[in-house]
């Protein structure tokens, strides 16, 4: 299995493979979820306002200071980006 490595800001990185839900942090169960503590939390912010908040398989929770559709756009010019290098591959071989 590969993982798939999104930058989060400030030279964070996030292997998108672990990550179940994303989220903004602007919902009272979201901030109760946080403060509860049943999660480790991982402050991806660098100081920053977080944007986002990202669980995962592992029961982490991270904050990112970049936005969910952000991250999502990120992951989706990835995901576009080795599709079309598979396919150059494909046509040289």
């Amino acid at each position: 299995m590969v993982a798939e490595l999104i930058r989060v800001g400030f030279s964070n990185i996030l292997a998108m493979n672990r990550v179940i839900a994303m989220a903004p942090p602007n919902s009272s169960p979201i901030k109760r979820i946080i403060q509860e503590g049943k999660y480790k939390v991982i402050d991806m912010t660098s100081g920053r306002k977080a944007k986002a908040v990202i669980f995962t398989d592992s029961r982490y929770i991270v904050l990112a200071a970049l936005t969910t559709e952000t991250i999502a756009d990120r992951l989706q010019a990835s995901q576009e980006g080795s599709l079309l290098q598979n396919q150059a591959m494909k046509k040289t071989s």
